[in-house]
């Protein structure tokens, strides 16, 4: 894991095409801007936890797959 300080306003790059800002910080949270391609998908962790889980289910669960296939 890489860990990197940032201070409100500042940013960091990923892979040249997305990058994430502080835009606040109060309270204990942190509030971050994500400007990226439309083509990424953006999800919370315990949203994509979520996705991930139901996509696993229904590849395994009963009737998956139409008859014959």
């Amino acid at each position: 894991m890489l860990i990197l300080t940032r201070k409100l306003g500042e940013s960091i790059v990923v892979d040249s095409e997305i990058q994430v800002t502080v835009l606040e910080v109060s309270d204990g949270k942190v509030k971050l801007g994500i400007e990226a391609p439309k083509s990424v998908r953006i999800h919370r962790k315990e949203v994509y936890e979520s996705i991930r889980e139901e996509n696993r289910e229904a590849l395994e669960g009963p009737g998956s797959l139409p008859e014959g296939l």
